[in-house]
């Protein structure tokens, strides 16, 4: 008996932007899953055209399994767009459309109808320019699954750690200003992030006793109290609870030189403090083809590492590849 397909969702995210155009080019792929893209289905063919991608597109019945997907054809759950969508052109009227998209995804992994999440990119500025406090995919299905979570992107692409020559980086608070940053590195919530990120690495990515190198806050991490005591106060006593609980972890380590290849080759995944003192290096390894991971929810939920790129939105330039590589880890992940 042939099995059916993992069925993933995918949310095709600013209608202005590239992510139509991803899911048309994700889709003329031969990823060995049932890919049922959550959108405008008019918009997508649209994107698709523009781009000279042959597609082919059926409207998907939840009670419908397959067993092949051939190239360029994708599965729609059909939503309708606010008002027509122009390439390049935001308009907050079809924010409600954006977030319904990933309030359906949601609903689905958390049933078990779709057995991983991949996002195409929003704008947050958009969606917040409707009214509506947005701050992030990885916000957004925490807050929907109640849950705490841990954002890591990873990349096969830069020298790396020892698992498979992966760089992973996980941030311990994700999209603040950096003037918050110092007050949301706390001892309680940095123990919740390492647990997240070291039970995830044990339970999805099969790696049995991860190596985490843990990045200091300041400069030269604090430099034994003279450039700041988060190091001392909260971070150091974090480490040493997680090591008490048996598990490895290194730091805090100076992220100016933690991030040497030398160094990087110890371990399994490196946890930066924020947002752009960890994701700039990764970025730098592998920009395009590397992927996020919300770590901590209920499902698996894979990301592309940019934005929307409205200045290319509607060329048929987009480059795919980060879609794609999100949509084959998502696969890998949710079949282990």
């Amino acid at each position: 008996m042939v099995s059916a397909l993992t069925r993933l969702a995918l949310t095709a995210g600013e209608p202005a932007g590239i992510g139509p155009e991803l899911i048309a080019k994700l889709a003329a792929t031969d990823v060995a899953a049932d890919l049922v893209a959550i959108g405008d289905p008019d918009l997508i063919a649209a994107a698709a055209r523009a781009a000279g991608v042959e597609l082919r597109i059926e409207t998907y019945a939840p009670d419908s399994r397959i067993t092949a997907r051939a190239p360029h054809t994708l599965r729609v759950l059909p939503m309708s767009l606010g008002v027509a969508a122009t390439p390049g052109t935001l308009d907050p009227r079809n924010a409600p459309y954006v977030l319904a998209t990933l309030a359906r995804a949601a609903d689905g992994a958390t049933s078990g109808e779709f057995a991983a999440i991949v996002t195409a990119p929003v704008h947050k500025g958009v969606i917040n320019d409707a009214g509506v406090a947005f701050t992030g995919h990885t916000e957004f299905f925490a807050q929907r699954a109640s849950r705490d979570v841990v954002m890591m992107l990873t990349t096969g692409a830069g020298a790396g750690a020892r698992n498979g020559g992966a760089l992973r980086v996980a941030l311990a608070t994700t999209h603040l200003p950096l003037a918050a940053v110092p007050a949301a590195i706390r001892r309680a919530s940095l123990v919740r992030t390492l647990r997240i990120l070291c039970d995830d690495l044990i339970a999805r990515f099969r790696i049995a006793a991860p190596r985490i190198a843990v990045l200091g806050l300041n400069p030269h991490a604090g430099e034994s109290g003279h450039l700041g005591r988060e190091e001392i106060d909260e971070i150091a006593p974090a480490i040493a609870q997680m090591r008490a609980a048996g598990f490895d972890l290194v730091g805090p380590l100076p992220a100016d030189t933690a991030f040497v290849p030398a160094q990087l080759a110890r371990f399994d995944a490196v946890l930066a403090m924020y947002h752009d003192q960890g994701l700039p290096v990764l970025k730098h390894a592998g920009f395009g083809h590397a992927v996020n991971v919300t770590l901590g929810l209920p499902y698996v939920r894979t990301s592309v590492d940019h934005g929307t790129a409205l200045d290319v939105a509607g060329s048929g330039n987009a480059d795919a590849g980060s879609l794609i590589a999100a949509t084959n880890l998502a696969l890998e992940l949710a079949t282990r």
